[in-house]
């Protein structure tokens, strides 16, 4: 409602198709509040002769523009001197004189004002519409690039993967395996997280599409995975991707090792805040855990080489640890001022 009330403004003085219809709708009002001062007159004190033609003037000048608000004025003025200042069309003496001129002001006050007020409201309409497709023109220059660099790490993804073809080691080829799966996870993430507006995303919906996409690339679709996060936490494209990297070498570490060699298991993604205003993200399996001389400060392992790294950049802490009965957990630790 709101929005069509100031669209309506933005419209005015309204451009009728023939302009002599403004002037009759005028002539109208003026009409409407002659009457209205006719039946007001028998309780009305002395006076008072011009009183029901400033809405007819107002409203002349506010839908119509200041030359239909000048004719209502005048009109106005003519009425008034002809029907309430006694006798009708009396003469033009230094009373009437008076009265006419502070009439007039009142009038040429009004239809200023009024003239005025259209004048910012057109120059805010049009600066409204210029903000508007410079934001359009952003979000697509924005969209534009996105799709680009996305499609770029997709090259580079499958450049790797044909290269992998030459390779007969099988520890390089490996290597380029989980290079190029990462490459095109990056450029997927940064499709789907990155907002123009800077507002961020809801987490826990994508982290959903992302845990069933990595379900569904690692061909193991007896393994049940579940998202637990508040539908209403957002967080920022700087932290959201890094989170969401994170997430994904978490999960394929825990299909690659913690499930592999069983039929089934059990996946759960937590995300929540936790004391103090942090934020704790945590992946756990029920798989057959670590072994007892696991060390992570130790641990020669490229995937949780880089959770670390991108823990420490975005202020965190990121730790592997056994599961409470079985399994394994991987938590995220953030402090408030990273989020």
């Amino acid at each position: 409602m709101q929005q069509r009330n100031e669209r309506f403004v933005e419209r005015l003085p309204l451009v009728l198709s023939r302009g002599w219809h403004a002037y009759l709708l005028v002539t109208l009002f003026c009409l409407l509040g002659l009457a209205a001062r006719k039946l007001a007159e028998p309780i009305m004190p002395a006076g008072y002769p011009f009183l029901s033609f400033f809405p007819a003037v107002i409203l002349s000048s506010f839908l119509f523009g200041v030359r239909p608000g000048i004719y209502a004025g005048a009109l106005g003025g003519l009425l008034s001197w002809y029907f309430f200042i006694a006798p009708s069309f009396s003469p033009f003496n230094a009373g009437v004189a008076l009265a006419m001129f502070f009439y007039a002001s009142v009038v040429a006050v009004d239809i200023l004002l009024i003239g005025w007020m259209q004048r910012a409201n057109y120059q805010l309409a049009v600066e409204r519409e210029r903000n508007r497709r410079l934001a359009e023109n952003r979000e697509l220059l924005f969209r534009e690039l996105q799709h680009r660099v996305s499609n770029n790490l997709q090259v580079v993804a499958a450049l790797i993967a044909l290269q992998r073809r030459d390779i007969d080691h099988d520890g390089a080829a490996k290597a380029l395996d989980q290079a190029a799966a990462r490459l095109a996870l990056i450029g997927k993430i940064s499709r789907g997280l990155y907002d123009p507006t800077g507002e961020g995303q809801s987490v826990r919906g994508f982290l959903s599409v992302l845990a069933g996409d990595l379900i569904e690339a690692s061909g193991r679709n007896d393994i049940k995975i579940a998202v637990v996060a508040p539908d209403d936490l957002t967080l920022p494209p700087d932290v959201a991707v890094p989170i969401s990297l994170i997430t994904a070498e978490a999960i394929s570490n825990a299909i690659e090792h913690g499930l592999s060699g069983r039929s089934g298991g059990h996946i759960a993604v937590t995300l929540d805040h936790g004391d103090g205003g942090s934020l704790i993200l945590r992946i756990s399996d029920d798989g057959q855990g670590l072994r007892p001389s696991f060390d992570a400060a130790s641990l020669n392992s490229l995937g949780l080489r880089i959770a670390t790294t991108l823990a420490e950049q975005l202020g965190g802490q990121f730790s592997l640890e056994p599961g409470t009965a079985t399994g394994a957990v991987a938590t995220l630790t953030l402090p408030r001022q990273s989020v």
